[in-house]
This record gives structure tokens, sequence and C-alpha cells, in this order.
């Protein structure tokens, strides 16, 4: 059911880009009286799922969701029409037009994609406003649990400060920041130390496995969520979600500091004081020779530890005029922080190609319950990336036509048909290269 429910949202979600990207290049071309002879979501190789003809344009759905298009007369696009490109040009033809309306029908849909993801991320802003762990109040510093924070010279306590000279804003935003950085500052017992990232953490974050978890945590009390069933304290009077605050009678707030002082302890007895239902008790407890009480542990959400005085969060609310510059400032920073990866995919030392992946790695980051807050939020992002991968100057791409167009423009000189169409091959190959790649790397890791 869960890969039911992320699926339907990603075919959704998709096909709502594929259309509205297309109609970015359709609308233009009508307006400029250019034939547009199919409009499709999915490719229809051989056969079409549904299709109609209304005037001089095929409306369909095609078999293969591999994306969308819209076939102008006149184009040297995926169709490769040589037949239709070997007789006269007619009037109604994309070749006919000048060039800057080709150029603005070439535009179109990634035109579309960057305002569609600007519009939904002000209207998320409008709505739900921006709710976050602000960096600067996790004051007693981070949690390490992982050893890749640990191998980057990163321990508990740490005041995590800037990343490549920028200060953090949202605390759950490190991995990310990690990721896209080159060094970073910490605070450590009042001393300002700087650090470098390896270059190869994230071919290191990609070993970690995809539900390893982000890389750092606000340090976290010691609430009880089970009790082991071989634990010496199973008859004891502790309750799930019980909070450890002391251990004889000496203050503990954060769950590394209560694992600490059982350590001491091993195979003694303690009394613990524990916080339930805004009461104290106490209660005592056997420490094991290990120096464990023989429980899970759990976290509680970040409403409650601010509740209980541990975090202050960040409550926005944005009035819709407040809402424009918020989600144009959320959409500018995707942007950047999409083309920083990118940059970081195509230098192998850094081992970011590991993370390059199709159609399983994108429906996977829906959420396995439909929630419209996350669906928007995603769907912004994936058209944002879109945009901008329509953009590349690569040909058979939006951004590769629009390169030899403004050429023509500026040279005054327009390329050859013959040299178009081997063009749009290289591209296509180069294409078919990549989204083999990245789907090769989501069966690999299934595997793996």
């Amino acid at each position: 059911m869960e890969i039911l429910i992320k699926a339907s949202q990603f075919i959704l979600s998709l096909s709502l880009l594929i259309v509205l990207h297309e109609l970015g290049h359709f609308i233009p071309a009508k307006l400029f009286k250019t034939k547009v002879e199919k409009f499709y979501l999915f490719f229809d190789y051989k056969f079409s799922i549904f299709k109609k003809k209304i005037g001089d344009t095929v409306y369909g759905i095609g078999w293969i969701p591999l994306g969308g298009y819209v076939k102008i007369a006149g184009m040297i696009d995926e169709s490769m029409d040589k037949e239709q490109m070997a007789l006269p040009p007619k009037p109604w033809e994309f070749r006919s037009k000048p060039a800057w309306q080709r150029l603005i029908i070439m535009l179109g849909g990634v035109f579309v994609n960057f305002v569609l993801g600007i519009f939904i991320y002000i209207m998320l802003m409008w709505s739900h406003g921006d709710n976050y762990l602000p960096n600067e109040n996790v004051k007693d510093g981070v949690w390490v649990r992982d050893s890749l924070a640990m191998n980057i010279g990163i321990q508990t306590g740490d005041k995590i400060l800037t990343v490549d000279g920028q200060k953090i804003r949202k605390f759950y935003g490190l991995t990310l920041e990690f990721i896209n950085g080159n060094n970073f500052q910490i605070e450590r017992n009042g001393q300002i130390i700087d650090k470098e990232i390896p270059t190869n953490f994230i071919s290191q974050l990609m070993d970690r496995g995809k539900d390893a978890g982000p890389i750092l945590y606000p340090r976290y009390p010691f609430v009880i969520g089970k009790i082991s069933e071989d634990s010496p304290n199973i008859n004891s009077d502790l309750k799930p979600k019980d909070i450890l605050i002391a251990i004889n009678d000496n203050a503990v707030k954060y769950y590394d500091e209560a694992e600490a002082i059982l350590l001491n302890h091993k195979g003694q007895k303690i009394t613990a004081t524990v916080l339930r239902n805004k009461k104290t008790e106490k209660i005592d407890l056997q420490i094991t020779d290990e120096g464990k009480i023989g429980v899970f542990s759990t976290t509680i959400p970040d409403k409650d530890l601010e509740r209980l005085g541990y975090y202050e969060l960040a409550n926005l609310e944005y009035s819709f005029a407040e809402a424009i510059p918020a989600g144009w400032n959320k959409s500018w920073k995707t942007l950047t922080d999409y083309i920083k990866q990118l940059k970081k995919i195509f230098n192998p030392s850094t081992g970011a190609y590991k993370g390059l992946g199709g159609f399983i790695s994108i429906g996977s980051i829906f959420p396995d319950e439909f929630s419209a807050e996350s669906f928007w939020n995603i769907t912004a992002f994936l058209s944002i990336m879109l945009g901008f991968m329509n953009l590349l100057p690569i040909p058979a791409l939006d951004g590769g036509h629009v390169v030899f167009t403004l050429w023509e423009m500026i040279t005054g000189k327009k390329p050859g048909d013959r040299f178009l169409e081997y063009a749009q091959v290289v591209g296509f190959i180069l294409l078919i290269t990549l989204l083999l790649f990245a789907n090769g790397n989501d069966i690999f890791r299934l595997f793996k």
C-alpha cells in the first residue's frame, strides 16, 4: 500500500509538470499561428492509450511514462520527421517563423516550470508558513551518533556555525549544506575551529545507505520507548514516554549525558528520576555490566521538546504580500542548491554520481501517507529541477534549441537542417545514456 501511495503521488506530480511544461510550448506556438500536430502526455511509440484529434492537433496519452511532447510542424525534434523537413517550408511551420518567435516558443516550457515552482512555494508560505528548528537555537550543540560526522571532526556538543562562510538558518538543513559545501566552522568549548569537508563526503554519505538518517541530530532527552524483555528492570516502575532527568540526584538533560553516567555505574544500582505527565517519579534501577538499563529509547516531536523547554522553534506566518518574497527566496535557494549538487556530480572524486537516481529515487521522496503540503513542496522542487534540466545546452533539450536560435540571432546564420538532425541524434543518445545510468543506479541500490 505504501508503494502504491508513493507511486500515485509521483505519477500525479509528473503528469501535472509534463502537461504544464508542454503547454508552455503549445500556447506561444498557437499565438504565433504555428501548427501543432501532437500534444502528448508520455510517449506513444507504436500506439497510444488515448488519442483524439481536435482541429489540427492530436491530443493523447502514450504508454511510455518517460515524459511528454508537443510535435510542432517544421521543427527538428525527437520525432525526427525527415520527410516533412525535406519539403519546402510552409507559412505555418516553426522553421518559417522569425527567430524571436521560435525562441519564445522554445523557452515557454522552461518559463512555465520556473513560474509554477515559484507560485507553489508562494502559496505554501501563505497557507502553511515556515516552521523549523533554527540552528542558532541548538544552544548546547549537536548530538553525534554517526561515524561520518565523527570522521569529519564533529563531536557531540559542537555548535555548527557556518558552511562556506554562510550562517545556517535551519538545523535540519545541515546535511544538505554539507553536501553542497567545501568547509565549515564550529564552536567547541568557546573555541572557533575551521574544518574542511572531505572531497569524497558525498560518496561516504551514499555508502551509509538510504535509511541511515541525517549525520547530525539536536541533542535529545533520554525518553523511554520500550523496556526490553531481558532487561533487569522489566518489573520496575519504568513506563514508555518517561523522560530520564536525573541519576542519583544528579541532573541530566540529554541522552548522551545519561549514557555517559550509566557507563560509569556498570553493574550498580541507581536511583533514576523521571518526568511523567508533568510530575517526577523516583525509580530504583539496575545497570547491566555493559552500562545499560535494558530499554529502547525513542524521540518525541519537536513541539514537545519546545514545550519541555529544550528548543525554541520558529513558527513564521506570512500574509499574501509577505509570502511573495518568501516564496521567491525559497525557489532561488532550491535552484542554487540543485546547481551546486550538479557541479559535484560532474566531479568524479566527490562520488556524487552514486547519488544520481531515476524514477525510483524520485518516487521514493514522496511520503508513505498523502500530505498536501509535502506533495506540493516536492512538486515545486521537481518543477524547478525540470526547468533547469531542460535549460541545459544539450541538443534534444529545450536549451539546445535555444542555443542554436540565439546563434542564428547573433550571427544571422541559421544552422543547416542536416546539422540539426545530427545534433538531435547526439543529444538523444546523451539523454538515453544518462537515463540508463540514473535508473541503473536505482536498480543497483535496490539489490545492494
